[in-house]
């Protein structure tokens, strides 16, 4: 029987500084047939959307966004043996509890693969991270303009997860390049995706 609920374990407390992190930084294409641990899947989806505390009620997290409407959610694709700890599936972070939910059963690499071009990166890393947003959350207070901050707040976000990822020796790639309505089918989603950003060890230094 597979875990449909994990609570992950805490955010890092060391790995490289955020300049060192800068100059590691780099898009990897080419991964290593190898898992990733539990905790550091934990470490880059809090960079992603983590939540950083309280203030007046409101919980912010680690990446600015417009009046506080945090419209982003973040997916996580795990392969066969991709992440110790976790069955293939996807699963759904839960900001405010630290936690994943599993919300498909199975490994569907090779669907988001097709869905994302024929992008073999897609295929073959352990893991995926999918940012994907409900633009209602924002357009309801700023109206059309809210589009544009959903998208700079998708930035804001993946650039976090970069960072995370060059933090502890892992690499990953933003690929914008897919279906819409394929990747929302095949994942079991609701929400608009705006990145895939395969996750592993990288076999060479990019």
């Amino acid at each position: 029987m597979p875990v449909t609920r994990l609570r992950l374990p805490g955010p890092p407390t060391d790995g490289l500084g955020v300049f060192d992190a800068l100059r590691e930084r780099r898009s990897v294409r080419s991964f290593k047939e190898k898992g990733i641990p539990l905790k550091n899947l934990s470490a880059l989806l809090w960079a992603g959307q983590g939540v950083v505390g309280v203030v007046r009620g409101i919980m912010r997290r680690t990446t600015p966004s417009a009046g506080a409407t945090y419209p982003l959610f973040l997916y996580a694709v795990v392969g066969e043996s991709g992440v110790e700890g976790l069955e293939a599936g996807v699963y759904e972070y839960v900001p405010e509890e630290h936690e994943v939910v599993l919300i498909r059963e199975g490994d569907v690499r090779r669907g988001l693969y097709k869905a994302a071009l024929s992008q073999g990166w897609v295929r073959d890393a352990p893991l995926s991270i999918i940012i994907a947003a409900d633009f209602n959350r924002t357009t309801s207070v700023y109206g059309a303009r809210g589009i544009r901050y959903v998208y700079m707040e998708a930035g804001h976000s993946s650039q976090n997860i970069y960072l995370a990822a060059a933090s502890l020796g892992l690499g990953t790639v933003a690929v914008a390049a897919f279906y819409d309505d394929e990747v929302k089918r095949v994942l079991g989603i609701r929400h608009d995706p705006l990145y895939i950003m395969p996750v592993g060890w990288p076999r060479k230094r990019m």
